[in-house]
Formats: structure tokens, C-alpha cells, sequence
């Protein structure tokens, strides 16, 4: 219960129980009139009368007090109610613009980096060869105990083959709906200054016992990025190689 109500209705039992009162004090007196006059009968109805109307006056001035006091409490209301969705609508509408502001830079940011490419970089050491089985006769006296059967040990290997070298797979994550312009591939010794760009070499073409696979494979990444995987094999034992993949890509 507000405060304006409060008051208006203490307002309007003060202002009943004061009528009530002197109706109460009129009836005493009349009571009284007629006790020493039976003919004053008819001038007792004016008090009676008076206090009626200001009983029904207060009864009504205390309801349309009330009524006026709960209207301006529920205008009041309504204005607080209208500027709570006036501000909650202005802050939706900022949100929605932050929202939209954060969407545009991620995607500018994400199509730069596209430009610049996605750059992915492994480094493969030497190749370690399988030793090699050769067989050789066995010693004199160990023939005479075993017979004629030969000997077989492993003598070490100095190079190894393709077959032999161990791929490593290298893989650049790039958004799900990017459209990938270029896949560059580079190789070079691992202890070697040369510049990147005179580095990079062809998918699928050998360059200095090392190879890239013939084509790149797009892989999916959940639902907002996917990976772009290249293979890489080299079969040197002198030296290690760094192998560096950059994919480029448009939104």
C-alpha cells in the first residue's frame, strides 16, 4: 500500500469518526430536547440531516481522495515502467551494434590473415637408415660344430631411401567457409640462412631428398574452422630439413 493511499483513507476514518461523533453528541442533545419539550419534534431533523450529508461528504471525499492518490501512484508506475523499456530498448540496440562492430573487425581481422596466409612450419631430422643383413661364412672351427651353414650380421647403412623416410604432416587451421587461393611450400636445410622465398618448392616434385605431397587435404574442424594438412617426407642422413607450408585464403 502506497503512501498517498495510506493516507487518504486515514484521512477519511478521521473525518467518519468525527461525524459520527457529533451525531452521537446531536442525538444526546436531541434526546434531551425532547425530554423538556414534546413539540420541538419537528426541528431536531435539521442536525440529522446535516450530519447525514457530512457523513456521506466525508465517505465520499475519502474514496475519491483514495481513488486520486492510487491513480497517481499507477501513473507514476507507468512512467518508471516507460523509461525501464525505454532503456532496456536502447540497450539492446547498443548491444546489437557492439555485436554487429565485433562481427565486422573479427571478419576483417580473419580476411587479412587470409591475405598474409596461415603460416606452418616442421623440422624433420636426419634420416636414420635400417641397417643392412649380409651374410659371411662362419670361422673353421665353428664349421666343423654347426656344418656349412653361413653366418648372417648387419653391417651399417649410409643412405636412406623414400621408403624409408618418416612423413611428418603439417596442418593450417583456417575458417570453415574460406575459399583457399594458395598453398605454398617451402624446404630448406635446418642449419641454412636462405631466404624463404628462394626456398620454396612444387607439390609432389623432389628437391634435395625431400618431397611435399602431390595435393593439400582440407579437413574439417567443428563447425567454424577447418584444416588445410600437407604432407612432408625427406630421406637425407647428412642434414635435417625445415619444412614451411603458407595457405592463403579468402572469405
Amino acid at each position: 500500500m502506497s503512501d498517498g493511499v495510506l493516507a487518504a483513507i486515514i484521512a477519511a476514518s478521521a473525518t467518519v469518526l468525527a461525524a459520527l461523533m457529533q451525531l452521537k453528541a446531536s442525538f444526546a442533545r436531541e434526546v434531551a430536547a425532547r425530554a423538556r419539550a414534546p413539540n420541538a419534534r419537528n426541528k431536531g431533523h435539521l442536525p440529522r440531516l446535516v450530519l447525514g450529508v457530512m457523513l456521506v461528504g466525508a465517505a465520499v471525499g475519502g474514496f475519491a481522495l483514495s481513488q486520486w492518490a492510487a491513480d497517481h501512484h499507477r501513473a507514476a508506475r507507468d512512467v518508471v515502467t516507460a523509461e525501464l523499456r525505454a532503456r532496456i530498448e536502447q540497450m539492446s540496440r547498443t548491444e546489437n551494434k557492439l555485436a554487429g562492430g565485433y562481427a565486422e573487425v573479427e571478419s576483417n581481422v580473419l580476411r587479412n590473415i587470409g591475405l598474409q596466409g596461415v603460416v606452418v612450419m616442421a623440422s624433420v631430422p636426419p634420416c636414420r637408415p635400417a641397417p643392412l643383413a649380409a651374410a659371411r661364412a662362419p670361422a673353421a672351427s665353428t664349421a666343423e660344430a654347426s656344418g656349412n651353414a653361413t653366418q648372417t650380421e648387419f653391417l651399417p647403412s649410409t643412405a636412406c631411401s623414400e621408403a624409408e623416410a618418416s612423413p611428418v604432416t603439417l596442418c593450417a587451421t583456417i575458417p570453415a567457409n574460406a575459399t583457399v587461393n594458395d598453398v605454398e611450400l617451402y624446404v630448406r636445410a635446418a642449419d641454412s640462412d636462405t631466404p624463404w622465398l628462394a626456398s620454396r618448392v612444387t607439390a609432389g616434385q623432389e628437391a634435395a631428398q625431400a618431397r611435399f605431397a602431390d595435393q593439400p587435404v582440407e579437413i574439417a574442424d567443428g563447425t567454424t574452422a577447418k584444416q588445410v594438412c600437407e604432407s612432408f617426407a625427406q630421406w637425407s642422413t647428412e642434414h635435417g630439413r625445415v619444412a614451411r607450408v603458407v595457405v592463403r585464403y579468402t572469405l
